[in-house]
C-alpha cells in the first residue's frame, strides 16, 4: 500500500523536534513537503529531510494539494485554525498541533467544517502517551490507589528571563501566547482523559516577567466524579514540585521527573532507532506511598509514536482518530473558563 504523503507546515520546535521525527519513524507515512519561510530552517530541512520539497508559503502547498494526503499544522497557535480550514477545503486530512485553535469558537467551527467535508481531523495531544500517565492509568485500573480524590499535575520550569525570539512569550494570550494555552492544554487534556467532565473551574493566571504572554498559571478543576485536579503551568517556578502527586484513599502515587521523550527527541534520537524508546530508568520511576511506606512502581514505557501509528490506522482502515477533536474543543472551553475565573477572582460553573 502506498505511503500517506505528508506536508508539515512549520519547522520550528514543534515541526522539527516533535512531528518530523515521529512521522519518519512511522511505517506508512512519508514527508514529501515542508513549509517554512525561514532560510535557516530551510537549510535544516534540506539536511534532515533531503527527499522533502521545501515550500516558502502555504500558498505553494495549496497549489500542490493533490500531491499530498495529510497536512500537519505545526505553525504558531494563531495560525492553527486558518491553516486547518485551508487544508480541509482541499479535501486533505489534518493533524493540528495543540491547541486546536486559540478559542473554543474557532475550534468548534473547524471541527464542524471537517465533519461537513467528511475529512479527517485530529489534534496532537501527544502527552496522553507520557510514561507517567500510562503508569497512573494502570494503577487506577488495578485499584492500587483506592478512590482518588485529588490529582496534582505540574509542568513547572525555572526561566526567570523571557526567552528571546519566543513567540509564546512575546505573543499575548488573546493571540495564542502564554503558558496556559501551551502546557496548560496538555494538563487539562490529561485530567479530562483520566477523570472526565468538569463542573467548576477556579484559576490564577499571571505574567510575572512582564511579557505579553502569561507565564504562571494555576487551575483547579472539580470533575463530575468529585475528583479535584490541581494543575500548574509555569516558567517562573524556582523550586518545581513533583510532576505528579495523586492522592487516593488507599495510597498516593508520586512522580518526580517529567517523561523523557521530549529530551530524547531534542537530543536527536528517533523512536525507530532506539530499541527501548520511552523506557524510564528505575531511578525515575514513580513511588506508591502510604504514610511512611514507599515502593517504586515500574513505569510503563512512554509511547508518543503511538499517535502517528493510530493516524495511519485511521486513514487506512477507518479507525477513530487518536484524539477526538471534540475533546480539544472541551479543553479550550475550560481554559477560557480559567481566564474568566482569574480575571474575576471567582470560581466558574460550567453548564452541560
Amino acid at each position: 500500500m502506498a505511503d500517506v504523503r505528508v506536508a508539515i507546515i512549520g519547522y520550528g520546535l514543534a515541526g522539527r523536534v516533535f512531528h518530523a521525527p515521529l512521522i519518519a519513524a512511522t511505517d506508512g507515512l512519508r514527508v514529501v513537503s515542508v513549509v517554512t519561510s525561514s532560510p535557516e530552517r530551510q537549510a535544516q530541512v534540506a539536511q534532515e529531510l533531503p527527499d522533502a520539497e521545501i515550500l516558502a508559503s502555504p500558498t505553494e502547498l495549496w497549489e500542490r494539494a493533490e500531491q499530498h494526503d495529510l497536512v500537519v499544522v505545526a505553525a504558531p497557535n494563531e495560525a492553527h485554525a486558518p491553516l486547518g480550514e485551508e487544508a480541509i477545503d482541499r479535501g486533505l486530512a489534518v493533524v493540528v498541533d495543540k491547541p486546536l485553535a486559540v478559542t473554543s469558537g474557532e475550534a468548534e467551527a473547524l471541527v464542524s467544517r471537517s465533519e461537513r467535508a467528511s475529512t479527517f481531523l485530529t489534534v496532537f495531544q501527544n502527552r496522553r502517551w507520557d510514561s507517567d500517565q500510562l503508569t497512573l492509568a494502570r494503577l487506577l485500573a488495578e485499584d492500587r490507589l483506592g478512590t482518588v480524590f485529588r490529582y496534582e499535575s505540574r509542568f513547572e520550569r525555572w526561566r526567570p528571563s523571557v526567552t528571546a525570539g519566543s513567540w509564546r512569550d512575546s505573543t499575548s494570550s488573546e493571540l495564542g501566547g502564554g503558558q496556559l494555552l501551551d502546557l496548560g492544554t496538555h494538563l487539562v487534556d490529561q485530567s479530562l482523559v483520566l477523570f472526565g467532565p468538569v463542573t467548576h473551574v477556579y484559576a490564577e493566571v499571571a505574567a510575572r516577567r512582564g511579557a505579553p504572554g502569561d507565564d504562571d498559571a494555576f487551575v483547579a478543576l472539580r470533575h463530575a466524579c468529585d475528583v479535584i485536579s490541581h494543575l500548574r503551568a509555569s516558567a517562573i517556578t524556582a523550586a518545581p514540585g513533583p510532576r505528579l502527586r495523586v492522592l487516593g484513599t488507599k495510597a498516593a502515587f508520586v512522580v518526580r521527573e517529567l517523561d523523557g521523550q521530549e529530551d530524547a527527541l531534542r537530543s536527536g534520537a528517533r523512536p525507530d532507532e532506539v530499541s527501548d524508546w520511552g523506557a524510564e530508568p528505575e531511578s525515575r520511576w514513580g513511588q506508591l506511598v502510604s504514610g511512611q511506606e514507599s515502593a517504586p512502581m515500574p513505569s510503563e514505557r512512554g509511547n508518543w509514536p503511538r499517535f502517528y501509528a493510530l493516524v495511519v490506522r485511521a486513514l487506512r482502515d477507518g479507525d477513530p482518530p487518536p484524539v477526538d477533536p471534540h475533546d480539544a474543543v472541551g479543553t479550550l472551553r475550560i481554559i477560557e473558563a480559567a481566564r474568566h475565573s482569574a480575571a474575576r477572582a471567582e470560581a466558574v460553573t460550567l453548564s452541560g
